[in-house]
């Protein structure tokens, strides 16, 4: 006996493959962009303008009473009719600000030293609120911002020695500690002289470490704008992972069953691609079909409801038809009844050739279709009194032998009216003749006697149903 498979999760590779990897990604899509607020939560947005966007990015918050309660989505720089420049920042907000107050002002403040900044407002007293994206003129940009390079500047010459002054004696804060730096020098030896040949290769020309450091350089300058959203990456990455902290066991068996989850899935896919090509030709071919249903959706809809109804009363018309098949049973055991069949079978041997012998008279030549419809129109015409039957009066060609009496033999002339065309037995595509419907299709020929089929082919199709009865 074969070991029962097993029904936990830990049990299907791919499936624990696949959660593992959308569990991850999710993780990794909430972290970046938790700075921008979370997708799907509403926000009450504004357009901001302000003289001086001063260095500003995308990302940046935005403050009330040093509370973040948004950020900084869009900066666009625009022109006055007068064609001075100003930016227009576009926020984002928490829905609890809406309404902010008409005579809210808008600041923006260095974060650090390093040249982050964000936007602050501070809420006025107006009982008149910028309602959901409006824009704010850019009179509300007061006071006007204080740069840390103005800062700097407002020292004079002696502040600025006497700063340097109290660098230098802070950098003598040593003195006293030289028996701390010995032990520091000691404990230096042996890391300096197996930093030699670590200097050596850096020193080596093929191992381009400018090349390194300048491109460091360029990268720190790069992530520079953004290094508020990487701090937060970073922070939102920590509740994240606390978060995952309290699933370790799960995300370990995932983990541990991840190789043969992909093991599984190299061995199978390939065998899958047969499937996946199948179904894609099979959708190709549904295609028609799925665009036919868009119109005959109604009709469908109208045949279930009906349907719905027939199945109803089928239940009854199911055991009225119990006797009916209980009949069919006993007519089925009735040994008299395999004889019938079996003369029913050699009648039908025995017309099969003659009915495929007639058969295209009516599938291809149409024969039988107007012929009863002509019959139909036969006594059709009339009045209150009755109905009468169509004729017509064909007056016989002058000349011996014409179709007008008795004749000796076929009427051959003189005249070219008086000669006999009769086709008692026309092609009609049966097996062994030409592939034709003579009948119907024959033209007149004057001044010759026809007797039989026409010479050459005529059509292989006859005047249609369809046709003749809507005209």
């Amino acid at each position: 006996m074969g070991r029962r498979r097993s029904s936990s999760i830990a049990a299907n590779p791919v499936l624990i493959g696949a959660v593992t990897v959308v569990v991850v990604v999710i993780a990794v899509f909430l972290a970046y962009n938790a700075n921008n607020g979370l997708p799907f939560v509403p926000a009450y947005e504004l357009k901001v303008n302000l003289p001086n966007a001063a260095n500003l990015v995308t990302g940046n918050d935005v403050r009330v009473g040093g509370t973040r309660v948004g950020t900084i989505s869009r900066i666009t720089p625009k022109r006055t009719p007068e064609g001075e420049y100003y930016a227009q920042l576009t926020i984002k907000l928490q829905t609890d600000l809406d309404p902010l107050p008409r005579d809210s002002t808008f600041l923006v403040r260095p974060r650090s030293a390093l040249g982050l900044k964000y936007l602050q407002i501070t809420k006025g007293t107006s009982d008149e609120g910028f309602p959901d994206g409006a824009t704010v003129p850019i009179e509300n940009a007061t006071p006007e911002p204080v740069e840390f390079d103005d800062l700097t500047n407002m020292f004079d010459d002696p502040t600025r020695e006497a700063s340097r002054v109290n660098l230098n004696e802070f950098g003598m804060a040593f003195a006293g500690r030289g028996a701390d730096l010995n032990r520091a020098i000691e404990e230096l030896g042996p890391l300096l002289t197996n930093l030699v040949p670590v200097m050596g290769n850096l020193a080596d020309r093929r191992t381009n470490l400018g090349g390194l450091v300048q491109a460091l350089e360029r990268s720190a300058r790069i992530v520079a704008p953004v290094a508020e959203q990487q701090a937060a990456l970073f922070r939102n990455m920590d509740t994240s992972f606390r978060a995952l902290a309290e699933v370790t066991p799960e995300i370990q068996a995932s983990i541990e069953g991840g190789p043969p989850a992909l093991d599984a899935a190299i061995e199978e896919l390939p065998r899958q691609r047969p499937f996946l090509a199948n179904s894609a030709a099979l959708f190709r071919e549904l295609r028609p079909g799925a665009r036919a249903l868009r119109s005959a959706a109604p009709d469908l809809a109208d045949a279930f409801t009906s349907g719905e109804r027939s199945l109803r009363r089928s239940v009854a018309l199911n055991e009225r038809l119990i006797p009916t098949f209980d009949a069919l049973v006993r007519f089925a055991e009735d040994p008299a009844t395999e004889l019938g069949i079996r003369d029913l079978r050699t009648t039908s041997d025995i017309l099969r050739p003659t009915l495929a012998h007639l058969t295209p008279a009516q599938t291809v030549c149409n024969y039988v279709t107007l012929f009863f419809r002509n019959i139909a129109s036969l006594l059709s015409d009339g009045d209150a009194r009755g109905t009468w039957q169509r004729f017509m009066v064909i007056v016989a060609a002058d000349g011996p032998n014409n179709e007008g009496g008795p004749a000796s033999a076929p009427a051959n002339g003189p005249t070219a009216i008086n000669h006999l065309h009769t086709n008692p037995y026309p092609n009609t595509a049966s097996p062994g003749q030409p592939r034709e419907c003579e009948a119907g299709n024959e033209t007149y020929l004057p001044g010759r006697t026809v007797i039989g089929n026409q010479p050459g082919t005529q059509r292989l199709e006859t005047e249609r149903t369809r046709r003749s009865l809507d005209g």
